[in-house]
């Protein structure tokens, strides 16, 4: 009976320790700067980085254009990455997915959602 819940006991913390470093594998993945591209924008919003850094084990970041707008409420949860940005235009809402170096979804505004794309740049 013991042996039975060791077993169980054991698989359930090697099913957790799995979940966490896969979190912290994708998170580690995402650490970098992005140039990314948004479509139907003026272009002067165009272009510009996402930069994803790793501060006191927890990911951080911004967004750079013509300025440099903090991430809020950054998540990431399998290869799902969701934030904030505010400015003198609003708050815009990002959506986004991530496949290996390559960020896409949405940003939604007060003007409207477009689409994003980001590419992770080398080091």
């Amino acid at each position: 009976m013991k042996t039975k819940h060791y077993i169980v006991l054991m698989l359930m913390a090697i099913s957790m320790f799995s979940v966490a470093a896969r979190k912290a594998f994708i998170a580690d993945d995402l650490i970098g700067t992005w140039k990314y591209m948004i479509s139907d924008v003026p272009a002067e919003y165009q272009t510009g980085s996402l930069v994803f850094e790793q501060k006191d084990n927890k990911t951080v970041g911004y967004v750079e254009s013509s300025e440099k707008n903090e991430m809020k409420g950054l998540t990431v949860d399998q290869g799902k990455v969701t934030f904030t940005t505010s400015n003198q235009s609003g708050e815009f809402k990002y959506s986004l997915m991530q496949k290996g170096d390559t960020l896409t979804g949405t940003i939604a505004s007060s003007y409207g959602d477009f689409g994003i794309m980001a590419v992770k740049q080398a080091k």
